[in-house]
């Protein structure tokens, strides 16, 4: 995968919000009351291809799956829902892996949501946020070299590729 580096060198740390509004999008904290949303999203070919099959069939994987996440202090997933429906789109990540010695953020959106803009302005609030937070002081994105979508939004958040690194079966850029 590439490497994709956002740096602050700021020393302040105060906390980081959990819901954001932006102009047409709100973000909030993944709850168990998104399960019928991550069984939709994590089952979408994109998902299946560029991120991998978490073998959620049921709506009780969904459920165990987001039980998973909540409870693990490395992993956040902000839920991108529409400001004017509370419809459920997508999700902005903070992940912390441990092949990876910061944070990376991630996004992925359903399909009929790809293409609007939404995953670059759900990005750009949390990557706001984090400036202003200066809880990470260096923010990482992985992705496989075959997402060109991925790759431009990167660059267009102002990402920039570092190298390429292997993990398990991948080799994804950072």
């Amino acid at each position: 995968q590439n490497k994709f580096n956002f740096q602050n060198d700021s020393k302040i740390i105060p906390q980081m919000q959990t819901n954001y509004k932006t102009e047409r999008l709100m973000l909030r904290t993944l709850t168990a009351a998104d399960t019928a949303f991550i069984f939709e999203l994590v089952n979408t070919a994109g998902w299946i291809k560029f991120i991998g099959d978490r073998n959620i069939h049921t709506n009780e994987n969904a459920e165990q799956y987001i039980q998973k996440i909540i409870s693990n202090p490395d992993v956040s997933y902000r839920v991108v829902t529409l400001q004017d429906e509370q419809t459920a789109v997508g999700i902005v990540t903070l992940i912390k892996r441990n092949y990876l010695q910061h944070r990376d953020i991630g996004f992925a959106f359903l399909p009929a949501y790809a293409g609007q803009g939404y995953a670059f302005e759900a990005s750009v609030a949390v990557l706001a946020d984090l400036l202003k937070s200066n809880q990470h002081q260096t923010i990482l994105a992985t992705t496989l070299k075959e997402n060109i979508s991925s790759i431009q939004l990167l660059h267009k958040l102002g990402f920039s590729f570092s190298k390429e690194i292997t993990n398990e079966n991948d080799t994804p850029q950072l």
